[in-house]
């Protein structure tokens, strides 16, 4: 026993070190199958399908196209990019930033310019005997569709944002 202390190896046997790069990516299943994940998805698809049927015909005669036009895309790319965000869990890397608020007012701020997007698509339809009469009467209804859904997505938003009886710490991370 009294040589013991001399022979104790302290060396690891691995002599390599290991670094990682970049951001570690776990996929949130529950986000896609939670009330909010799915509203995301269907803004997604939606919002696609508001900009690729105006996209899809002449609208350079009409201005307001335009408007429809950037607002869908714009935050058609916005939403894919928070879906990301969400769906791998970035939002963990950046505790300091209040997600529940960020998220209330992306949401409240896309259904608002939709609001503006569907009326300036609904007016400007041309009666039915113009061409492209399909393709702009369903954008004006799938913008309206979209602004309902972000609607929603707001609501949720402001539930998780007022914290439904959770303290501070816990409603630093979104649904």
């Amino acid at each position: 026993m009294a040589d013991f202390p001399g022979k104790v190896n302290t060396q690891t046997s691995s002599s390599e070190t290991q670094t990682s790069y970049g951001v570690p990516a776990r996929v949130d299943m529950d986000f896609i199958k939670s009330i909010p994940g799915i509203l995301l998805i269907a803004e997604i698809f939606v919002g696609l399908l508001v900009w690729s049927l105006i996209a899809s015909t002449g609208f350079t005669s009409v201005p307001a196209y335009g408007w429809v036009l950037f607002v869908s895309v714009t935050l058609w790319l916005l939403s894919i990019a928070l879906f990301v965000v969400l769906l791998l869990r970035f939002y963990q890397n950046l505790p300091s930033v209040p997600w529940p608020l960020v998220l209330m007012v992306f949401y409240v701020v896309a259904a608002v310019l939709y609001v503006t997007a569907f009326l300036a698509d609904a007016v400007t339809v041309p009666p039915q005997f113009f061409p492209w009469h399909g393709h702009l009467g369903a954008s004006a209804f799938f913008a309206i569709v979209v602004t309902l859904l972000y609607g929603a997505s707001s609501y949720f938003a402001y539930l998780d944002w007022r914290g439904e009886g959770q303290n501070a710490a816990a409603s630093t991370v979104p649904v």
